[in-house]
């Protein structure tokens, strides 16, 4: 088993704000693994500094055995990065976006135009590859940008939020190329999300980060067994009371918030008629109720307390009452 990525420590300071706080992780060569949490939890910080686009703190990593500080070009060389935000340029059509890119790796001609065929039919665009990207779909422009990053045969891509803005339906497609990437190609990829979803379905691990630290990894299956059985969700406009009532030896986890119960228990469907009957009893109101299977969203309110669209909302709650401060 080859390590690819391996990171011990790795801290990021922006003055008093710890972006990224003392992470420690390793990924195999061929994983899908995936970086899990807000807007603003440290995710981006963390490629930023494993790209050689941040210099860390403190703390070390090594991306296919090359030091992120002593060696910033043998790095480069042996990664890909496919950006948040779009880089490509518009008034270019596909080829020439993919041949300015591969010049700048000095490969030869024959080279070039031989892996720019490959992968643009991997991406499926050889149909559209002399159309300028300014016509294309914001999906086309993604897999455009993953097809780029794959030019110079790199060993480790790092996708930042890669179908982030996309409709369910390319989404889709994208998540396809990138499970064919780590499967076929044995690529390590890193990617990071806030969709729950994409993690569940593409990474072969995710570790859960939040404030700059990981505050769980394991397996998406690991994760959600670790919630300890069945969740099912009451809306209430009195969740407060539900919370109080049901107390039962078979509930090993009850959380009340924003309107919502989750209560967490084993064989869900033998206790549902019961919880059913104490809440008539009670003479609370209910407006729904739901029995499902634990999701990664249930961990991360599990370890955090809050939804991950809650987390989202504190922190842009935290940066308004921030620049409220700076102007006065």
């Amino acid at each position: 088993m080859t390590i690819a990525i391996h990171v011990t420590d790795l801290t990021r300071r922006f003055g008093e704000l710890v972006a990224v706080d003392r992470i420690s992780f390793e990924i195999v060569q061929g994983e899908i693994f995936g970086l899990l949490g807000p807007n603003g939890a440290g995710k981006t910080t963390t490629l930023s500094m494993l790209s050689t686009m941040l210099e860390p703190t403190s703390g070390t990593a090594e991306i296919m055995g090359i030091d992120i500080k002593k060696d910033q070009d043998g790095v480069r060389k042996a990664i890909g990065i496919v950006f948040q935000d779009q880089s490509l340029d518009e008034e270019l059509t596909a080829w020439e976006n993919m041949d300015f890119h591969d010049r700048l790796y000095r490969l030869p001609k024959e080279i070039r135009e031989q892996r720019i065929d490959e992968l643009l039919k991997l991406v499926e665009l050889s149909d559209r590859k002399n159309d300028i990207v300014k016509t294309f779909s914001g999906g086309m422009r993604r897999r455009l940008e993953i097809a780029r990053g794959l030019l110079h045969h790199p060993q480790v891509l790092f996708l930042d939020e890669p179908t982030l803005g996309l409709d369910p339906q390319t989404r889709n497609h994208l998540w396809k190329y990138i499970e064919i990437l780590a499967k076929e190609k044995n690529i390590t990829i890193i990617l990071t999300t806030h969709y729950m979803e994409e993690a569940d379905r593409l990474c072969n691990r995710i570790a859960i980060i939040d404030h700059g630290k990981i505050i769980a990894l394991d397996t998406p299956a690991q994760l959600k067994n670790s919630i300890g059985g069945d969740v099912v969700t009451i809306q209430s406009p009195d969740p407060e009371k539900i919370a109080t009532t049901l107390v039962a030896p078979w509930i090993s986890r009850i959380e009340s918030h924003d309107k919502e119960v989750r209560i967490t228990l084993v064989n869900a469907e033998q206790h549902i008629s019961t919880i059913v009957t104490r809440l008539n009893e009670e003479k609370i109101p209910v407006t729904s109720i739901s029995v499902y299977k634990p999701t990664l969203e249930d961990v991360f309110l599990s370890f955090t307390g809050k939804t991950i669209r809650e987390r989202d909302a504190d922190r842009k709650e935290g940066m308004r009452m921030h620049f409220r401060m700076m102007r006065h």
